[in-house]
């Protein structure tokens, strides 16, 4: 039975508002305790769909165009007053998003330790998203049944499901219902996946 402490702990992680020395530590129990895991699982679907049953409101055209123009501009109020240019380079354009390579925040390690997600983008009418996953060398991934259609595009490395072993620019397509053995990487890999947005892993990199 989880302490009241182990589960206000696991209530501020899926809400990512967890201290990171704290989160570091959580993650660790997280890979030898079943019982937090499923209850840090069970928060995490249930923000996700508290999320996107919120329907969305649109401001008022004055407001957002407001908005977005002071997001294009970039400006930030100095000490004095003043307004400070947008750095070179970096103008915002409305609807769309932009993951630079080199960026190390979003990483979240699984309860696999070695395992990483990345979240990056979600369609839920479309009912898919959008994550970068990576796995250090010599880490193995369990052998798993898949809820929905799971592609992956391998961008470094090497990847091993059953016989086959995928490297950079390689392809893969597994069928809802289908399963893997235990994945694992040798050399230690990233790629590109998209699962369905209710996937335990798009939850799990959202919160």
């Amino acid at each position: 039975m989880l302490s009241d402490h182990q589960q206000e702990q696991a209530c501020l992680y899926a809400a990512g508002a967890l201290p990171v020395a704290e989160q570091e530590a959580l993650e660790a129990e997280l890979a030898q305790n079943t019982e937090l895991r499923e209850f840090v699982s069970t928060l995490r679907a249930t923000m996700t769909s508290a999320a996107l049953s919120v329907p969305q409101v649109s401001p008022p055209a004055e407001l957002k165009q407001k908005i977005l123009d002071r997001i294009e501009a970039g400006t930030k109020s100095t000490s004095d007053g003043a307004q400070a240019p947008a750095p070179a380079g970096r103008r915002v354009v409305p609807g769309s998003k932009f993951v630079e390579a080199h960026e190390s925040k979003g990483w979240k390690q699984l309860p696999i330790p070695g395992a990483w997600i990345k979240f990056l983008s979600i369609e839920p009418a479309k009912g898919y998203a959008v994550l970068l996953g990576r796995l250090e060398a010599g880490v193995r991934y369990p052998a798993h049944i898949h809820q929905g259609a799971e592609e992956i595009y391998m961008i470094t490395g090497d990847l091993h499901i059953g016989d086959r072993k995928l490297g950079p620019g390689d392809f893969h397509h597994a069928d809802a219902g289908t399963s893997h053995p235990v994945n694992y990487s040798e050399d230690g890999c990233t790629l590109l996946a998209v699962l369905p947005a209710d996937h335990e892993l798009v939850q799990f990199a959202m919160a």
